[in-house]
């Protein structure tokens, strides 16, 4: 199993397509909601996959300050079916937040997060700053980390 960190433009157009396939198959088809998950931020954002047997099994979207808010942030964090309840996805948050902090200097990370995943993200010391509302029919809560332990 290799993981890869990537800009848009370094990712090969066999990789986009397969995290684009799979963000699909987790967030539109797994989670039924029809919405618009190719949402112009990926071009400007860091793409941290892990591939196994030529699979995605986990992915993380990093995203500098300014693309979603006026802090770094993360998002489309999923992890494939086989691989849930593994511990894959606590180390994919935590080489998602280790890179922000390392390589990119950050130290506050805002996050909208579903709800049912506010415990966990809390586990990695971020805090909610807003109630639960609804986004494209998923209950969510925003979320943030004022400072990056790696």
């Amino acid at each position: 199993m290799t993981w890869h960190i990537k800009t848009f433009d370094q990712l090969t157009t066999h990789e986009l397509y397969d995290i684009l396939q799979e963000r699909t198959r987790v967030f539109v088809v797994e989670q039924e909601c029809a919405y618009l998950e190719v949402d112009g931020k990926d071009q400007a954002s860091y793409h941290l996959f892990k591939v196994e047997n030529a699979q995605i099994i986990a992915y993380i979207r990093l995203m500098p300050k300014g693309v979603s808010y006026q802090e770094a942030s993360f998002g489309r964090v999923l992890v494939h079916s086989d691989y849930r309840k593994t511990g894959m996805g606590r180390e994919l948050v935590q080489k998602g937040l280790a890179f922000l902090k390392d390589q990119m200097g950050e130290e506050v990370v805002k996050i909208q997060a579903q709800s049912h995943l506010q415990n966990f993200y809390e586990s990695f010391g971020f805090y909610a700053i807003s109630n639960v509302y609804d986004d494209d029919g998923i209950p969510h809560v925003d979320m943030i980390k004022e400072e990056i332990e790696t």
